[in-house]
């Protein structure tokens, strides 16, 4: 009688049931072991000189990318880490830029990259559209998108290599730019690089770009790269305060003789009386700048006004200094 039962096993294999073996097989076949080298954020206070140089240009940048269009508003560093070249390029939506860039003396090329929604976005406003990227797929960048991701490129790196100079002076090129991918090969496929992904603020929208530099680059200055403030000086600072120095008004005084005279002289002078400066056109005369002597001048005219011309530079530091030495 016990024959005409089927066993378990039979009715799991005509039902299409699987046994726990099985089960266990195929949840740790379908189990992918995940490579945290592929994404790896960089901690805060990893690369502060790198942070802060960004923070500097950013400053810079703004001002002169209004230039484009007057709807740009906020520049920002959103996030910095470090990845595999072939991961994040995978993830670029196309068509986009990409513009290979040297830094001299620096010996590896870096890359920056203009994604399609930047582009799309500044066109759309432009034209009196919304500041939001229309969808593009499978076609290339037109003449006025073309014109439009060159003068950022212009912009990005020409600023770029302003913040750059009081720190370590870098000659920036551009070598090439690229909408194939495959033809924008910094470094090989698996080769770990920094990618800082900053947006530029467009009516609300943000649209992003990237700066990726190949890992090794930044090595020859790595205690510039790793350094808490590597920067001696703010050149948006220092731009505004030359500004404002250039536009201050000083007193000049030009002397033409110095004379003394006794005070029973000066009570006898009446008008009409003549006091004779015997001053001739060859005579040096002390040029004062508020009361400091700076110049020494010779008087002269120009067409009915009379003018003087430098002869000499004082430098009072040097003479302070040799009065300090004979002390």
């Amino acid at each position: 009688m016990s024959d005409e039962f089927l066993s378990q096993e039979e009715i799991d294999a005509l039902l299409g049931g699987e046994s726990e073996e099985d089960k266990v097989e195929e949840t740790s076949s379908s189990v992918k072991p995940f490579d945290f080298s592929e994404v790896e954020h960089i901690k805060k206070g990893g690369l502060p000189g790198l942070d802060m140089i960004f923070e500097r240009w950013i400053k810079v940048f703004r001002e002169d990318v209004r230039k484009i269009s007057p709807d740009i508003g906020m520049v920002s560093k959103d996030n910095m880490y470090i990845t595999r070249f072939n991961t994040f390029m995978m993830k670029i939506p196309l068509p986009a830029s990409f513009s290979i860039f040297s830094m001299k003396p620096l010996k590896e090329n870096a890359l920056l990259i203009i994604d399609s929604r930047l582009v799309f976005t500044v066109v759309s406003v432009l034209f009196g559209g919304p500041a939001k990227p229309f969808k593009v797929e499978g076609r290339e960048f037109t003449k006025l998108e073309t014109k439009i991701v060159n003068d950022f490129v212009s912009i990005m790196l020409k600023t770029f290599e302003e913040v750059w100079e009081s720190l370590y002076p870098v000659s920036i090129e551009l070598v090439s730019i690229e909408l194939n991918p495959s033809l924008a090969k910094i470094v090989s496929p698996n080769e770990k690089i920094i990618v800082v992904e900053c947006s530029l603020d467009i009516n609300g929208y943000e649209a992003p770009f990237f700066f990726v530099f190949p890992q090794g680059m930044f090595m020859p200055i790595k205690d510039i790269i790793y350094s808490q403030s590597p920067l001696t000086e703010d050149p948006v600072w220092k731009e505004n305060l030359i500004g404002k120095v250039l536009k201050l008004k000083m007193k000049l005084t030009l002397e033409l003789l110095r004379k003394e005279f006794k005070v029973k002289d000066v009570l006898s002078w009446e008008t009409g009386t003549e006091i004779v400066f015997d001053v001739s056109k060859e005579d040096e005369l002390s040029l004062y700048v508020e009361n400091q002597k700076k110049f020494l001048a010779k008087l002269g005219k120009v067409d009915k006004r009379y003018a003087a011309m430098i002869t000499k530079v004082i430098n009072n530091d040097r003479k302070k200094e040799g009065e300090n030495g004979r002390k």
